[in-house]
């Protein structure tokens, strides 16, 4: 599993979501095994992320500059056996993200849920789901029978043939096709967003605490004098009508809010972090500049990728698939042309992987985890409930399941080929022979069941308009209070406490 990933990034990769989960998990609700599971989860998901650019680097190491193969990758076999170790890779990275989703992540839920029942039930039933995904595939062959006259019997003996054949691969396949579709889904609501809302996060900062004080202040007196109105109408004995009771009510738990959020602001005002991000002020701008300029470099990249297969590609029955690039794609280009300098473009592609996971966090943090139109959890720091850090996981590993798709729509001809030349001293294309360049497992992968690019390419087009919508609205949006999620009116005063200590 963690073979593809560089020895000294390992606990790296460990430390950081150990401090991302504790730093938004609950301290009065956690737990030891909820914990375990959303810290290795989002491992999983950052070493997962991670397999593209090693797939990448390994097709381009097997070639000189002049487009010849080195000695040791000259021969079919050898060059056979590092495809199939990338791919078996890849396979079993998949199949851990399957497991997490449809076993350990649920089970571990339903434990937190109900610990004092029997959740042995609960298990066999996510099992039971996970087997009937990964087996129904095999049950669907992917080419007719070659006798369409045949008897049932033949059809049904032809179909035992195919599932015998495939060695379960292409039902492991088909699984995880079918599970980045939601993924994409993933991708289009909070990656989407993410990517509009870090960077201008970033560059409009927070309000001002002093004015915020002041704010909270002025608010806390107004609804003071209200309820001191509504108070004097009983002071002669009198009951208050059923209106006044109600709005009583609503202006003391108001004024219960305010109490709090005076509570908070104080406490931020004295911490040694409000200092540290007013000094840094400068460089979190330039870092919100960097970011949205990113978004824009990928949001005209990806509309002319979409755009090149609307005028080029094959068509809708072959998922869009696209022989060379037609129209000048920015982020290709400047990918292909980082290659001479080792090991540039390699870097790029790595942080380009990243840049996506690291948004989908921002997203996934910003919105909260909903169902629909109903919000089911919260994400805040050190009061996020277990089963939310699980839900983050979850979507996080769903996500990084569909940005190999669209890291290849970014940058087609190098998710492709890499850096690898052919004999001409020529970029390795589609129309190149085939034992001349070798192709990356993760295009292959891609592109085995062609209605699957079919649904990925229309995605992308989803995926711009939601960007679009989410740069609105993010540049509508006023500054963020520095105590943004904090405080809210369904809190309790126990977690209240829990934080301010």
């Amino acid at each position: 599993l963690i073979s593809f990933t560089p020895e000294r990034f390992r606990p790296v990769i460990v430390a950081f979501c150990w401090v991302y989960i504790r730093k938004y998990q609950s301290r009065q609700e956690s737990e030891v095994i909820s914990t375990i599971t959303a810290i290795c989860a989002l491992a999983i998901a950052l070493i997962t992320s991670a397999l593209l650019p090693v797939d990448i680097f390994l097709v381009s190491f097997m070639k000189y500059p002049n487009g010849t193969y080195k000695e040791w990758a000259a021969g079919n076999e050898t060059r056979q056996q590092i495809e199939d170790t990338v791919l078996y890779g890849y396979y079993t990275l998949y199949s851990i993200i399957l497991f997490c989703v449809f076993l350990w992540i649920p089970f571990v839920y339903f434990y937190y849920e109900e610990k004092d029942e029997d959740n042995s039930n609960k298990c066999l039933v996510n099992l039971t789901l996970l087997l009937v995904y990964l087996v129904h595939p095999t049950f669907v062959p992917l080419e007719s029978p070659p006798n369409q006259n045949s008897t049932q019997w033949e059809k049904v003996q032809y179909l035992f043939e195919e599932l015998g054949s495939s060695h379960g691969l292409a039902a492991l396949s088909f699984s995880i096709s079918s599970l980045t579709l939601i993924g994409m889904l993933a991708v289009i609501t909070y990656t989407a967003y993410g990517m509009s809302v870090l960077p201008l996060n970033l560059i409009k900062g927070t309000r001002s605490i002093l004015y915020e004080r002041l704010e909270n202040t002025e608010d806390r007196e107004e609804v003071e004098h209200q309820i001191d109105k509504l108070k004097a109408k009983c002071a002669d004995g009198r009951p208050l009508s059923m209106r006044d009771r109600r709005n009583l009510q609503d202006l003391e738990a108001k004024l219960q809010v305010l109490h709090r959020r005076s509570r908070h602001l104080e406490i931020a005002e004295r911490t040694c972090c409000n200092k540290v991000g007013s000094a840094l002020r400068p460089m979190k701008i330039l870092l919100g500049v960097f970011f949205i300029l990113v978004a824009l470099l990928f949001f005209v990249t990806l509309f002319i990728s979409n755009l090149d297969k609307a005028l080029h590609s094959a068509g809708i029955s072959t998922g869009f698939i696209i022989f060379g690039t037609n129209l000048t794609n920015p982020l290709n280009e400047l990918l292909l042309a980082l290659q001479p300098v080792f090991p540039l473009d390699y870097v790029l592609i790595t942080i380009i992987t990243m840049y996506f996971v690291f948004t989908s966090m921002a997203g996934i943090r910003n919105m909260g985890i909903w169902f629909f139109w109903i919000r089911l959890y919260k994400i805040r720091p050190q009061r996020t409930q277990p089963q939310a850090l699980l839900f983050l996981c979850m979507i996080l590993l769903l996500i990084v399941l569909h940005t190999s798709y669209m890291i290849y729509s970014l940058a087609p001809q190098y998710v492709m080929y890499g850096s690898q030349k052919y004999l001409l001293q020529v970029k390795c294309s589609s129309f190149c022979f085939p034992d001349q360049c070798t192709v990356t497992r993760s295009y292959l992968f891609l592109h085995r069941f062609w209605f699957f690019s079919t649904i990925y390419y229309f995605g992308n087009w989803a995926f711009l308009v939601v960007f679009l919508i989410g740069l609105v609205v993010s540049c509508c949006k006023g500054k963020k209070s520095v105590i943004e999620g904090e405080v809210d009116a369904d809190d309790s005063d126990v977690s209240d406490d829990e934080y301010v200590h």
